[in-house]
């Protein structure tokens, strides 16, 4: 019952604006053709932005050395191009939140997204067991 509460706080004050963006920036990087290695990993946090709590992001388990490489590669890559700032925003927004002592679980997130932001490509999101 907590995690839905928190689920339907987090996606009225925001939630549903940052997925709504990670969505659109999927959609952008697949137009491009280019992007589309980056397209699936910023759908997958999407879905996570619109609805985290009860969820939690891991490393693929057991890829392939060949794709485990090509995932360093593409987020070296995202990294510079686009992961610093997106993770740079989500935590100067993460800090606004802890400020206040009912938005720590949200802060937390909050980070969470940062840290996804950093390095997307060979990541997935399931239930929390």
């Amino acid at each position: 019952m907590i995690r839905l509460i928190l689920n339907l706080l987090w996606f009225f004050f925001g939630g549903w604006l940052a997925g709504l963006l990670w969505l659109v920036g999927g959609a952008l990087l697949a137009l491009t053709v280019v992007g589309l290695p980056w397209t699936f990993a910023a759908w997958r946090i999407a879905s996570y932005s619109f609805w985290p709590f009860g969820r939690e992001v891991v490393w693929q388990d057991n890829p392939h050395p060949v794709a485990g490489g090509l995932a360093v590669v593409l987020n070296v890559i995202w990294f510079l191009v686009a992961g610093w700032y997106i993770a740079l925003s989500h935590l100067l927004i993460a800090v606004a939140e802890f400020i206040s002592i009912i938005g720590i679980p949200f802060a937390l997130k909050d980070l969470e997204l940062a840290k996804l932001a950093l390095a997307p490509v060979g990541r997935t999101i399931r239930d929390k067991r």
